[in-house]
């Protein structure tokens, strides 16, 4: 059983540095015992290209404008939108002009996982895209490599 989370702005985790943005891992799976809840901040142009995974995810922009992509889909997000991606769909996202901040809500727990192993373990100065695949492949997520976002 999870217990309650009480978290101030300046106990936040530090913020995890993925392919040049940032992710906040507000709370995992074994701190909720169910879902979890992250903080994604980045500057324009960056952001995964098309992937999927077991888990849902759901973004709810705070600020800026994010490009989206959901399966065959395509929108500019802005502040106050809200986008859900079923388990299984492909999907990515790109930062617009100017970047953003959003909100995330994963199921299944393995996204604050896979995102430690990708702040730690990848040189995102100069990303092996093979061992990029592997190591997200190995947390259940597959990136799309005959695809790339518009």
């Amino acid at each position: 059983m999870s217990g309650p989370i009480v978290q101030s702005q300046d106990e936040a985790p530090r913020p995890l540095e993925i392919g040049g943005f940032q992710i906040t891992v507000l709370a995992s799976t074994e701190q909720t015992g169910g879902y979890e809840l992250f903080r994604i901040v980045g500057p324009a142009g960056t952001g995964p290209g098309p992937h999927h995974h077991p888990w849902d995810e759901s973004f709810f922009v705070l600020r800026g404008s994010v490009h989206c992509g959901v399966d065959d889909r395509e929108v500019l997000a802005t502040a106050g939108a809200l986008i859900h991606v079923p388990a299984g769909c492909t999907h990515w996202f790109r930062f617009a002009e100017g970047g953003g901040e959003f909100f995330s809500v994963t199921s299944r727990g393995n996204a604050s996982r896979m995102f430690r192993a990708f702040d730690q373990g990848v040189n995102w100065a100069a990303p092996d895209r093979a061992a990029l695949i592997a190591l997200a492949a190995s947390y259940g997520q597959i990136v799309k490599t005959n695809a790339e976002p518009k």
